[in-house]
C-alpha cells in the first residue's frame, strides 16, 4: 500500500489543473486559429472581387479616352 504525503498529492492537483488550462488554452487557439483562417479566406476572395472591379474600371476609362476626338492643336503639340 502506498502512502502518498499531503504535499504529494498537492502537487498532482496542481499539475492536473495546470494540464486542464493548457487543454482549454488549446482549444481556444484552434478556435481562434479557424476563425482567423475564415476571415483571410474571405478577404483574399474580396481582395481578388475589387481587382477584378479595378481593372474593369480601368479598361472602361481607357475606352472613353480613346472615343475623346483629339483637336489638331492637341495633334502638333504631342
Amino acid at each position: 500500500m502506498h502512502h502518498y504525503s499531503g504535499e504529494m498529492i498537492s502537487e498532482f492537483h496542481l499539475l492536473s489543473k495546470k494540464i486542464d488550462e493548457l487543454a482549454e488554452l488549446t482549444q481556444s487557439l484552434r478556435r481562434e486559429n479557424a476563425d482567423l483562417r475564415l476571415k483571410a479566406a474571405a478577404l483574399m476572395t474580396e481582395n481578388a472581387d475589387l481587382s477584378r472591379r479595378m481593372q474593369e474600371a480601368h479598361r472602361r476609362v481607357a475606352a472613353l479616352l480613346e472615343k475623346i476626338p483629339v483637336s489638331e492643336q492637341d495633334e502638333e503639340a504631342a
